[in-house]
């Protein structure tokens, strides 16, 4: 057995993380109980993992004293621990003012000493508390049990070599078998043995057990915006697919993700009217420094959070318009109610049927948030959830444990999902290169 000693940042992060340290010994320092209750009233998730941590703690505690300890049901054991007048004098001079962080850090090392030979470890989000409790010789690590290694996130495509005659047999009859383990609607690159010869694209299509064509090339243009590298192919098609009803799109700044689902979602909603209308939400978390409250109503505040979405739909709406269609920009859009503009605060409760929903730079999201959001979605509704893992604003994530991340590699094997990573930026030269050299 062991002693893990859990640092406020990980009941804030995930308020049942107690109960994922299988049969050890989980310690809860009193100044983390302070900060708990600094925390409840806060109206952001913060605030709610602080509520649900006192829930499960008051709950616990009606089973045995939570001195003496409160048997958990996967076999270990929690108790929350008081500090000893003597506890601060551990620390060096320098970390004795008494911060709840220090005081935290005071109690971590007398559990240590009072645990003799079995390993104590302290648990952290905190970079900086994890640092100091490293030099002060505790055993430390990161909260990770929902974390997705950004380097092996599922992309969503990959090349298969095949003869030239099976990439003819291909071209052909629009199938192709393979041995090869796939996971639904895993988009293939299909190279012939000659070099010389151009490269094909597929889907995998599960119920057929086969490689299939692409619906994206046979609706190329789409509102005017035609994919310009493989990538954002494989997108349109999965953008464009009714059967799938969640998309993930991933990719850095310039790579089109907003752009393309715009576009599939205008196509879908104003040509094919497959859905009632388009709803639109990102989370509202500023780069930089906060300008303070915005007046107005509900939209008027949002409208600065929605730019990239306006200025997306300008862009198609200037491509040039069809016969058939009379909206002039962006502005008409809303008016005439087919583009719906929300924050993510009021979505708690909803149930969103027939709509075509994009969540802009998911990457700010938490897993509970990203879960939150996808269980709202009802009958005939597809969401689509783009962003960029490199770019979170969000302080209390990062690129391994956002919900953009969780939801790709959670979601990956099943049939109604689809996800894509971009790699190729094309806003503009520059941007390109600012993305890859600053």
């Amino acid at each position: 057995m062991k002693n893990y000693i859990l640092d406020t940042t990980v009941l804030l992060h995930d308020a049942g993380a107690l109960f994922n340290f299988g049969e050890n010994h989980v310690i809860i320092p009193i100044p983390v109980i302070e900060d708990i209750d600094h925390f409840k009233k806060d109206l952001s998730e913060i605030g709610r993992s602080a509520r649900q941590t006192s829930r499960i703690l008051d709950m616990l505690r009606q089973r045995a004293s939570v001195s003496s300890g409160i048997p958990l049901e996967g076999g270990g054991m929690l108790s929350i621990k008081m500090s000893t007048g003597t506890a601060l004098r551990r620390l060096p001079e320098e970390l004795r003012n008494r911060s709840r962080g220090n005081m935290v850090l005071a109690v971590a090392l007398e559990a240590k000493e009072q645990a003799g030979d079995v390993p104590t470890i302290f648990v952290s989000k905190d970079i900086n508390l994890r640092i100091k409790a490293d030099a002060l010789g505790l055993t430390v690590e990161d909260y990770e049990s929902d974390a997705v290694s950004i380097e092996e996130l599922y992309t969503g495509f990959r090349e298969l070599d095949c003869t030239d005659e099976q990439l003819q047999r291909y071209r052909a009859s629009g199938r192709f078998s393979t041995d090869v383990p796939l996971l639904p609607h895993e988009y293939v690159v299909l190279r012939g043995a000659s070099e010389t010869t151009a490269a094909a694209y597929g889907r995998f299509d599960q119920h057929l057990g086969a490689v299939v064509g692409l619906l994206a090339e046979e609706r190329e243009g789409a509102w005017r915006i035609a994919p310009r590298n493989r990538e954002q192919l494989f997108a349109m098609d999965a953008l464009l697919d009714d059967s799938i009803q969640l998309v993930t799109l991933v990719g850095k700044a310039g790579t089109g993700k907003t752009l393309l689902a715009v576009a599939a979602s205008l196509y879908k909603t104003v040509d094919e009217n497959v859905y009632s209308r388009i709803l639109v939400s990102r989370p509202t978390l500023p780069m930089g420094k906060d300008i303070g409250y915005l007046p107005g109503t509900v939209e008027e505040k949002l409208t600065p959070w929605m730019y990239p979405i306006a200025d997306n739909v300008e862009l198609i709406m200037r491509q040039g318009n069809r016969a058939n269609r009379t909206i002039r920009g962006f502005r008409e859009l809303v008016d005439m109610g087919i583009l719906v503009i929300e924050p993510l605060t009021y979505i708690r409760g909803r149930s969103i049927h027939n709509q075509y929903l994009i969540i802009d730079e998911a990457q700010n999201l938490t897993p509970h948030e990203i879960k939150t959001i996808i269980t709202r979605v009802g009958e005939g509704t597809k969401i689509v959830v783009t962003g960029d893992p490199y770019q979170i604003d969000n302080p209390y994530i990062d690129s391994s444990s956002n919900g953009l991340t969780y939801v790709v590699e959670r979601l990956k094997k099943q049939d109604i999902t689809a996800h894509v990573v971009l790699t190729k930026g094309e806003r503009s030269r520059l941007s390109e290169l600012a993305a890859n050299l600053l």
